[in-house]
């Protein structure tokens, strides 16, 4: 749940992004920016949380004005040596945030956090994941909070993410339209049958545009509230194409992540921003295909 420090939304005087360089805070860095605000873009060109003397750099970068977004991180974390090294950055920003404390700091943390639930997940949900992942972001949730103090915090957990620019092309929507771009198969997992939640990166920045205008403290999901099965959203991706696409499925090795099911309640969203709604999944991928096919 989100509180609002701010009576009326204002910006910021100036708002600084680590990560900015990657997906999701090169999409908060253009819409903050396209809403007028300064931004403070710092990438791993500019600053490598993972060098020696990172913590101090960014003390000595940060004011006490700012707004801090935090999304640097080594991700998906698939091992003991990535984690070692989210930790070791998160390390960085707190040293640094210690040192020179700012107005407000949100952190993009993930939906990996929760555990597997037969029902809707939300903020209250429990948070003791059985993946390195989401053992990365709830300890990192926890590192930040330890160093806060005063300080409001606001911690974002987007679901799976989709978009235009996305450098991950991992199974789903991204690669989906990327196959079919090619005129190549799309091969499904099994028969496609597992249901996710899947954001558009818009809506991500979107809400982050909000929470740092409202200076939001506390925790928030960030979904469409819409389950979709895998084989759904490669037929959505594929009816944007002329030309056909085959979709085919495949043996599947293993277990399906999270029980083949992921719901989330999406509520605390509307409670806490009422103007807001997510962009359900058939109008996402339209929207993402019209911006590839703009964009040659």
């Amino acid at each position: 749940m989100l509180e609002h420090l701010n009576a009326t939304a204002a910006a910021p005087t100036r708002v600084v992004i680590l990560g900015a360089g990657g997906f999701v805070g090169g999409q908060a860095a253009a819409r903050l920016e396209a809403d007028g605000m300064s931004v403070l873009r710092l990438g791993r060109g500019e600053l490598d949380l993972l060098a020696d003397g990172a913590a101090e750099k960014l003390a000595g970068l940060l004011k006490p004005e700012d707004c801090l977004i935090v999304v640097s991180a080594m991700a998906p974390c698939k091992n003991a040596a990535m984690l070692a090294d989210n930790m070791a950055m998160m390390s960085a920003v707190c040293a640094a945030l210690e040192h020179s404390p700012v107005a407000h700091v949100i952190y993009i943390s993930s939906d990996a956090v929760y555990s597997d639930s037969d029902g809707p997940l939300g903020e209250d949900s429990v948070t003791a994941p059985d993946n390195l992942h989401g053992i990365m972001h709830v300890a990192r949730e926890l590192m930040l909070k330890s160093v806060m103090g005063e300080t409001p915090l606001a911690v974002l957990r987007p679901s799976l993410l989709y978009g235009l620019d996305d450098p991950h092309n991992g199974y789903g929507p991204n690669s989906f339209r990327r196959l079919a771009a090619k005129g190549e198969d799309i091969t499904l997992f099994g028969e496609g049958e597992e249901r996710r939640d899947h954001v558009l990166i818009d809506d991500v920045a979107e809400i982050i545009r909000l929470v740092v205008t409202h200076r939001s403290k506390g925790v928030l999901t960030v979904a469409s509230g819409e389950v979709v099965s895998f084989k759904d959203m490669a037929e959505m991706v594929v009816a944007q194409f002329d030309e056909a696409v085959a979709i085919k499925g495949s043996p599947r090795k293993g277990p399906m992540p999270h029980k083949g099911y992921r719901p989330f309640d999406v509520s605390a969203t509307g409670a806490a921003f009422p103007e807001f709604r997510y962009t359900l999944p058939a109008e996402g991928i339209a929207r993402v295909h019209a911006e590839m096919t703009e964009a040659g």
